[in-house]
Formats: structure tokens, sequence, C-alpha cells
């Protein structure tokens, strides 16, 4: 899955790590200083934000853009002439990009939360009985917000657009690299399903998943500094009264509180959706024997597998009926916990209408973010279930151990490897007996 796209995948993604903490520290520490002795100034820590189209090209911004482009070519450098790979540029210069057009997107977010303050305080003035406000102020706002939703527009067509492209060719990579050892895995159960389904459907979920993992953690490094500096406008939470930084803080217990919470309820998914995999392979495979063989595929033998499908899908919905109660419960008590810390702020008058959108609109981003194992659960399961397809795929004609639940389902359906898979050998499967 990752050896035929990336150069020496687990070396790769740890320097990955490595490189970015390096970047990130470097940025956080002397950056603005080496930036200002380029040529870019950082902005005085008073400055109002900027609202509109210039937000993107402030000093702080181009000097940005010119640090991510020197660090992502020295990365991919580095690993050109250290493990030159047939598909470095998809999977090193790519990802570069899809994670610089996510962060881009993700400061849209923040250009439009920056509008919500002006926009909605001339809404709460037009509103009074002694504004001053005039349509023409409020037209050109919304003139305003149109020009950075035609950029977001623009953004997410095009790295949608790049990502599907970037997805088929790791696809493509997998499917070679299975293909260029179709002689040793053509005899494995099930082989071309896990060339054909199994590559197209991790791909498929990747496309939507990965983008998404990569939109979260961006969105937390910008709007947690966001919600950070919001925080100054309200001075206590129900219950616990005045506390540090109470929104930021809030809204990282909430968010971690669901996150763990349903990752507890539904910790046996994962297991379950492989093991479906496994019994409808297996139901599958008798039928397209059956196909061939009229001794095959006889009533107490589909009868029997069936059964095992049932099982399976019966335990499934029980466990899912439980996990859907808890995550729907979380979710609808989500949608009112920001309006609940801030009634004791809104009763004493404290904010503008304008503020509070900004708040209420900076603590979903982080709540979402932190919650995407949460609103996404259901595709992780399905990729962890394809995910350990694949890998005990692999490992059957690599000549490692396959896992648990794989040597289980063997166990089971009377299959065993051969001797020499013990010595190294790629695995074969044979029928036992």
């Amino acid at each position: 899955m990752f050896r035929s796209f990336f150069p020496q995948p687990k070396l790769f993604f740890l320097s990955v790590l490595v490189w970015s903490a390096v970047a990130v520290a470097i940025w956080y520490t002397v950056g603005e200083s080496i930036g200002a002795a380029l040529g870019f100034p950082p902005e005085a820590p008073d400055a109002e934000p900027i609202v509109g189209l210039g937000y993107f090209v402030t000093p702080g911004f181009l000097w940005f853009y010119l640090y991510y482009a020197v660090m992502s070519a020295a990365f991919y450098a580095f690993w050109a002439w250290y493990s030159p790979h047939p598909w470095q540029g998809w999977s090193i210069a790519g990802s570069a990009l899809i994670l610089f057009s996510t962060y881009f997107g993700v400061q849209v977010s923040v250009a439009i939360n920056n509008w919500r303050r002006p926009f909605f305080d001339s809404v709460q003035g037009a509103l009074s009985p002694n504004s001053t406000v005039t349509a023409a102020d409020l037209y050109g706002l919304i003139l305003i917000f149109a020009q950075i939703a035609f950029v977001s527009l623009g953004v997410f067509v095009l790295t949608r657009f790049y990502v599907s492209h970037y997805i088929f060719r790791w696809r493509t990579a997998m499917n070679d690299y299975y293909m260029a050892r179709w002689k040793e895995v053509r005899t494995i159960e099930g082989a071309s399903q896990r060339v054909q389904e199994d590559t197209m459907r991790f791909a498929g979920i990747m496309e939507g998943l990965g983008v998404s993992i990569v939109d979260s953690v961006m969105t937390l490094f910008a709007f947690l500094p966001v919600l950070f500096s919001l925080s100054q406008y309200v001075t206590e939470l129900p219950l616990l009264g005045a506390i540090p930084a109470p929104l930021f803080n809030a809204a990282i217990f909430w968010s971690l509180f669901g996150t763990v919470t349903l990752a507890l309820v539904g910790i046996k998914l994962p297991g379950l959706e492989f093991r479906n995999q496994r019994v409808e392979a297996a139901y599958r495979k008798e039928l397209v024997y059956g196909e061939d063989n009229a001794d095959r595929a006889q009533p107490p033998t589909v009868a029997e597998l069936f059964a095992n499908v049932r099982k399976n899908y019966f335990r499934l919905y029980f466990h899912y009926m439980y996990f859907n109660v808890a995550r729907s419960m979380y979710l609808q008590a989500d949608n009112i916990f920001a309006y609940l810390i801030l009634i004791p702020t809104i009763a004493a008058g404290k904010i503008t209408f304008g503020i509070l959108q900004q708040i209420l609109t900076a603590f979903g981003q982080v709540s979402n973010s932190f919650q995407y194992l949460v609103n996404s659960w259901t595709t992780i399961v399905e990729l962890l279930s394809i995910y350990k397809r694949l890998a005990a795929f692999e490992a059957a004609f690599s000549g490692k151990t396959l896992d648990e639940i794989e040597q289980e389902w063997f166990d089971i359906h009377g299959r065993t490897r051969t001797p020499e898979a013990t010595d190294g050998e790629p695995h074969t499967i044979h029928p036992a007996g």
C-alpha cells in the first residue's frame, strides 16, 4: 500500500514528522526575525484583523509562502538524492502541494471569520433606533464576502481535482506493485478481489478521508490562536467561574471528551467490519466455485457460509446501534454547548453580536477538528478493514506473519500455509488436507 508510492515508508513518514517539527520550531522561534530581515515585517500585535482579500497578501503571508516552498523543496531534494522513487513527484511534491492548498483553504475560513465581526456588528447597529449604518455599508461588506467566497470556491475545486488525480496515481502504483508479483499472489485466496476492489476502495476512501484529516489538523493550527484571542471577551464559565482562556480550554475539553468517549464505545467496530469482509469473501468464493463445479456450493455448505454472514451482520447491527445512540447524543449536545458556556457573558452584555458570531464559528471549527474521529468513525472503520485485508495480502506473499484475525479465518475455513512459507518464501494458500 505505501511502499509502492512512498520511498521507504517507515523512514519516510518518520522524516516527515521530524522535518515538520523542525520547520514549525524555526517558524515560531526565529521565523519572524528572518522574515523581517528579508523584507517581510510582522504585523503589530494590536493590529486589527484585515478584512477582505488583502488578508492573503500581507507581508506575513508572503513570507510564509516563501518559507513553505523552500522547506518543501529541501525535503524533496533530500529524498530524491537519498532514495529515488519512480512516484516521488506525486508522493512527495504532490503531498506538499496538497498540504499547502488545504492550509490556504483553512485560511479562507479564517478570513471569513474576520469578516463576521464588522458585518454582524453593522447588522446590530442597523437594527438599533439611532442607526448610522447605511445600506451601502452592508452591500460593501456583502461584496467583500463574495470575493472571499469565490476564492474559497476556486481553492476547493482545484484542490479536489488535484487530489483525485493524486489518489488515482497512488492506486496505479499499488496496482503495478501487485501485478508485478502476480505469479506469486495469484493463488492467494481472493487475490483478484484485493488487487482490483480493495485497491479501488482504499483509494476512494483516502480521497475523502485523507484530505479531511489534513483539513482538521490545519484548522486546529489556524483557529486555536483565534479562539485563544477571543477568550479575552469571556471572563467566566458556568459552574467553573473564572479560568484562564475559558473558550480555548472549554473547546479542547469538550472535543477530547467526545473523541475519547466515542472511540471507546466503538472500539469493537473495526474488528467486526474486518470479519464481515472475510465471511462475505468466503460466501462469494464458494458461489464462484459452484459456477464451474457442480460438487461445490452445495446447500449445506452455502447455508453454513450464509449463516456466518448473518451472524456477523447481526453483531455489527447491535454494536452500531449503541454506538449511534452515543454519537447522536453527543452531537445533539454539541449544538448547544457553545451557547451554554456563553450564557453568563451574553446575559451580562459583554460582547457584541459580531463577536458572538466570531466565537461561535471559531469554537465550532476547533470542536469539529477535534471531533474528526466522531464524525468520520464509520468511514475510518471501513478503511481499517480494507487496510487489514491488504496488509494480510502483502503478508501472504512477503513471508510475514499473518495477524490474529486473518490467521483465524484461514484456520476456520480449512486453509493452511505451505511449510516453505516459514523459510521466508512467498505464502501460497492451499485447501487443507
